[in-house]
């Protein structure tokens, strides 16, 4: 409500040209201005064939890194890879299957990883499922809890030793401002009792927090630092199902509001920020947003759920 209210300011007192540029450049927020060059280091996104993902692989594979694409789609990851190689003439980016959405597969693309790559210097957990209908992952678990969270918590946990053995190295959680509306709900996790989208939605992007959090707990010492950012609210495929959903007047009335939001390229920032920045190898654990570190909501403070949270989400997924 407050872009659309500063937009239409902007438009009605300098005239419309100059108050949509100006209302685009605010709305666009941080960008990373850091220089890193990653000749010689590896890194792992997931999600990464389309929007924000994409968008981060262009950037850091421009900057010489080995550049590792999981994802779902083979044949759109395929496809993404031809284009981030052309994009930053970097042919050193490569796909590799991933379903998040199954604990076999997240398994399967682990043991590869491990076997094959000698070093994995940022790993960052991008890819994300929001305000979908009641549908379950492979193993049973309500699907946005299931991808945005326990899919890339055991991904994680599986590639830890490779993260430490190349210290200093990243793991970066792409979370949501949306967290701040959620809660965890330890006796209902897969919401059998009341599913709503959204309440699953925020669920999912609080326990990124959450886990980010704790993680930086568990790793303090080991040269292993993590992240978790907003990106803001861009134009990507992440709303599908949230716009499939809408009644045909609601698209029509939004539409043109659909320009005011980020590019793919502009929500990618801060996820690059904190993939590379030099300034921030001594901070762990904190949210960003917009390229700078901000404050988490209070539920996403507490040390003793995100403990919790942990604990469950090794149960869930078979970790010892």
């Amino acid at each position: 409500m407050i872009p659309l209210i500063l937009s239409i300011t902007l438009i009605t007192v300098i005239g419309p040209g100059v108050g949509f540029f100006a209302m685009k450049k605010w709305i666009a927020g941080g960008v990373c201005h850091s220089k890193a060059c990653l000749d010689g280091k590896t890194v792992l996104i997931t999600g990464a064939n389309t929007g924000i993902g994409k968008e981060t692989a262009v950037d850091l594979a421009s900057r010489g890194a080995r550049v590792i694409l999981a994802c779902r789609d083979m044949d759109r990851a395929s496809k993404a890879a031809e284009v981030i190689q052309e994009s930053s003439g970097n042919r050193n980016v490569i796909v590799k299957k991933l379903d998040l959405g199954s604990l076999q597969s997240v398994r399967e693309l682990a043991k590869d990883i491990l076997a094959s790559e000698e070093r994995l210097d940022v790993l960052i957990n991008n890819a994300g499922v929001m305000s979908c209908p009641k549908w379950l992952t492979e193993d049973g678990f309500e699907m946005q809890f299931g991808v945005n969270h326990l899919g890339h918590f055991l991904l994680t946990n599986l590639l830890l030793d490779l993260l430490k053995k190349t210290a200093p190295s990243r793991i970066v959680n792409v979370s949501s401002i949306a967290h701040k509306r959620g809660k965890i709900n330890f006796d209902d996790i897969n919401l059998d009792k009341k599913y709503n989208p959204w309440s699953s939605y925020r669920q999912s992007k609080l326990a990124n927090v959450l886990f980010t959090r704790e993680l930086a707990r568990r790793l303090q010492g080991t040269g292993v630092t993590t992240y978790s950012l907003h990106p803001g609210v861009i134009r990507t495929e992440l709303g599908r199902h949230l716009w499939a959903a809408m009644p045909l007047w609601k698209r029509l009335v939004c539409k043109p509001f659909m320009n005011f939001l980020k590019s793919p390229k502009e929500g990618a920032q801060t996820t690059i920020h904190c993939a590379v920045d030099e300034g921030l190898q001594n901070e762990s654990g904190l949210y960003y947003s917009d390229c700078s570190p901000t404050t988490a909501a209070l539920q996403g403070l507490d040390d003793e759920a995100a403990k919790k949270l942990w604990d469950l989400s090794a149960s869930m997924v078979g970790l010892g």
